[in-house]
């Protein structure tokens, strides 16, 4: 089976919209941090220019990789600079540190 990292830098406040949609599509876990970083927007005002973001990483199957990334445009998608991004990155192999194994389709 292959599988995909999905990652996306997304607007803090609309975390909680994304969730409920990769919820509603069946993902069963996913990884969230607090970033900062600047990219097109800048924060121009204040001495630095980084602002804060959220970022949050999935392990899923390839078939669901892009199913996926849509799900978080239409949660995080305000239509102004700084929305932010996605990738999707190949992954070669995963594995459960709890039964030292490979993990399986239905682990992810």
């Amino acid at each position: 089976m292959e599988y995909r990292k999905v990652v996306a830098i997304i607007r803090s406040r609309l975390l909680e919209d994304v969730e409920k949609r990769l919820k509603k599509i069946g993902v069963k876990g996913m990884s969230v941090t607090h970033v900062k970083g600047f990219g097109e927007y800048k924060n121009v005002l204040p001495q630095d220019w980084f602002t804060t973001h959220i970022r949050i990483e999935i392990f899923a199957e390839k078939s669901k990789a892009d199913k996926i990334a849509i799900s978080i445009m239409e949660g995080a998608h305000t239509g102004g600079s700084g929305d932010g991004i996605i990738c999707i990155l190949p992954v070669e192999k995963i594995y459960r540190i709890r039964t030292k194994s490979e993990a399986k389709t239905d682990d992810i």
